[in-house]
């Protein structure tokens, strides 16, 4: 089972996106709303912790199962980029994975 942790909102930056906060683990995000939604991850943290943004402190399960996080389990993520590899088709397992989240991949290296 994975850890919840609540991001707060800390402040808006220049670009204006907001600047959200984990103060268990230190991961710092920017959140762009919509009309151009963006998400930049400023610090990483704890990147097996479940963050879940709250104005509300206490409320971060709550809040989670109400979305349908929770009981949080475990969560797919997907394997990192070597930032000294270029990029790569996905392989077998990396298709199944994207197939798992709703992706098509298609032979061209592609979404599809």
């Amino acid at each position: 089972m994975r850890v919840i942790h609540e991001m707060k909102l800390v402040g808006r930056l220049a670009s204006g996106a907001d600047e959200w906060s984990c103060p268990t683990c230190g991961r710092r995000i920017a959140l762009r709303q919509p009309p151009d939604p963006d998400l930049t991850v400023l610090e990483a943290g704890d990147e097996s912790a479940v963050h879940v943004g709250v104005i509300e402190p206490g409320a971060a399960v709550t809040t989670a199962e109400k979305y349908g996080l929770g009981p949080v389990q475990d969560i797919p993520r997907p394997r990192r980029q070597q930032p000294d590899r270029p990029a790569q088709t996905p392989d077998e397992a990396d298709r199944a994975w994207l197939a798992a989240l709703g992706i098509a991949w298609g032979d061209d290296g592609e979404a599809a």
